[in-house]
């Protein structure tokens, strides 16, 4: 299936969730912020949220420095 993924196309295997997502694109999660379909969703529920064909993501990665 095609997912958006900060606006470029992405084909993912159905039932494939955020936390699998995630996984295979960052080493660290930690920083990570989702946005699905213009929706933040929470890290306590990227295991439950299976994508669905056509969803829009945007993952922002904080960086710190000083």
């Amino acid at each position: 299936m095609i997912i958006y993924l900060n606006g470029e196309e992405h084909q993912i295997e159905a039932g494939t969730s955020l936390t699998t997502l995630v996984s295979g694109l960052v080493a660290d999660p930690r920083g990570v912020a989702i946005e699905r379909n213009r929706m933040i969703v929470m890290k306590s529920q990227w295991d439950q949220t299976i994508l669905a064909d056509g969803d829009q993501l945007e993952f922002v990665q904080f960086v710190g420095g000083g």
